[in-house]
């Protein structure tokens, strides 16, 4: 059918051996989805309604629900096309695209999380100058500063990808397009697409893992020298929300990379599983934990709701 391997389409793949279920497994994931949608979608509404919410903290979480958002929408069409229409077939520059926007908005979560950490670092370290040290203007360019190294470094890989030619199997491991999927495919020296990840994720992940735990090193010695317990425990509970969502994101990364390190043995289906949890479970987790934790949120929200039933 295709005169050169190379042009024919990629194949995704959703539940191996579970192709019966598909239907079933489908309505699971709409619900996820949804949920994911509308969770994210209203605390982005709250905080861009709601003054009270007007402050550096409230729009970095309204970046990561953003974010969040990113990721959703750009799984949700292939995954529910794969398992509801059976819709395997994705072009090249499709897929090439749907692998940049994923990686490069995972890269961003985790620049958010650790821009989170700096935020809450000032807030308890220097609280009378917290407003005059992170301006509206400051915000502004850390977040563009936090969407540049995400959108920026990826796209070596991704361009390498576009040009290697393809005469294996066309078939795709998940229901969306992984760099490290696709260029298994490929029928070239993928040396550069191998080595230039780890440093990436060495660069941006584990670096940001590793100042987000330095920076509440530093806020605990803070916290310490406070002389009232009640101002400690005050000071301490405006971490939780976000110390509840950092380990959401680094815990299923981290068992993600191990299941693809030394899960060699492990079925196919626990790979794929493990994928959907790294791109589900936080976006769905972290409004909740926002929406029971912080109080801010909860009055924002209660004043939504009372204002409906007037």
């Amino acid at each position: 059918m295709w005169s050169n391997i190379s042009a024919a389409p990629f194949l995704l793949t959703g539940f191996p051996g579970l192709e019966i279920f598909h239907p079933w497994i489908s309505i699971s994931f709409f619900v996820i989805y949804i949920s994911i949608v509308l969770g994210n979608g209203t605390l982005l509404f709250l905080i861009r309604e709601d003054h009270t919410l007007h402050e550096p903290m409230y729009y970095f979480l309204a970046l990561l629900a953003a974010t969040d958002l990113g990721v959703t929408l750009t799984t949700m069409p292939t995954v529910l096309g794969v398992l509801w229409l059976d819709h395997r077939e994705i072009s090249h520059g499709a897929c090439y695209f749907q692998a940049y926007l994923i990686h490069s908005l995972s890269i961003v979560e985790s620049g958010v999380l650790l821009v989170m950490a700096y935020d809450r670092f000032i807030a308890i370290r220097n609280p009378l100058r917290y407003t005059s040290i992170l301006t509206n203007a400051k915000v502004v360019k850390i977040g563009l500063g936090v969407l540049m190294r995400g959108f920026i470094l990826i796209v070596p890989i991704i361009i390498t990808l576009s040009e290697f030619p393809y005469c294996r199997s066309h078939a795709l491991s998940h229901a969306f397009c992984l760099h490290q999927d696709v260029i298994k495919l490929a029928c070239a020296d993928i040396t550069f697409n191998r080595l230039y990840p780890i440093a990436l994720v060495s660069l941006t992940g584990f670096l940001d893992s590793v100042l987000i735990f330095v920076s509440y090193i530093l806020i605990l010695k803070t916290v310490m020298g406070i002389a009232s317990g009640k101002e400690q425990a005050k000071a301490l509970n405006t971490c939780v929300s976000h110390i509840g969502c950092a380990l959401v994101f680094y815990v299923t990364v981290t068992g993600l990379t191990l299941i693809h390190r030394f899960g060699k043995y492990v079925p196919h289906v626990v790979h794929v599983i493990m994928s959907y949890v790294y791109f589900l479970f936080p976006p769905f987790m972290n409004p909740i934990i926002y929406s029971i934790k912080t109080k801010q949120i909860q009055n924002s929200i209660n004043r939504l709701l009372s204002f409906h039933r007037t």
